[in-house]
């Protein structure tokens, strides 16, 4: 068991996050995360392994792994989506530079239903949502920024020919999950 992972079972990340019920199925056990976020692959639906593992990371790393799976999918998107893949990249390097914000936010709000976009939209929503969680001090709080990229992912991972489908998702979950774990040493 990594013993720095945010929530240490399903059970805990759906307890913490309302939201992801609605975006999932799968019932929740008391099974390691990682565990049951592998257990999801070999389903009946392995995409909500993709679904668990946008709620399983932080948003800002999330929003990255989105990225980065986007970014493994640049034939299959259009030119707007890799303009805003390039911003959402800026955004993470420099997260406090307003005009990096704002550019991110302007995007989301022109392109939420492309894959990019929907990342794009993770970042607004990830910012409103830290803003939101300072003013009332919330531990925690559903992450809408998880929602964002689950959709964004899925969107792209849509374009993949289906005879490819099922070993780019395997990809993008793996490095979903190596992410986990790298923050989970990160914060251990």
């Amino acid at each position: 068991m990594v013993n720095g992972l945010r929530f240490q079972t399903a059970r805990d990340l759906f307890a913490a996050n309302t939201a992801v019920a609605q975006d999932m199925t799968a019932v929740p056990t008391d099974q390691p995360s990682l565990e049951f976020c592998r257990k999801l692959m070999a389903g009946r639906t392995p995409e909500e392994a993709v679904t668990f593992c946008a709620y399983l990371l932080p948003e800002r790393v999330a929003i990255w792994w989105g990225h980065e799976c986007l970014g493994h999918l640049t034939e299959l998107l259009e030119e707007r989506d890799l303009d805003t893949l390039a911003l959402v990249q800026g955004w993470v390097g420099e997260p406090n530079d307003a005009s990096r914000r704002a550019a991110v936010a302007e995007a989301a709000a022109a392109l939420q239903q492309t894959p990019a976009g929907w990342i794009a939209l993770a970042v607004r929503r990830h910012l409103n949502g830290s803003a939101e969680e300072r003013a009332n001090g919330s531990r925690f709080r559903p992450l809408p920024a998880a929602h964002a990229v689950n959709a964004g992912i899925l969107a792209g991972l849509a374009r993949v020919a289906l005879a490819d489908r099922f070993s780019v998702l395997t990809a993008f979950v793996e490095m979903g999950l190596h992410l986990a774990e790298a923050e989970a040493l990160r914060r251990a």
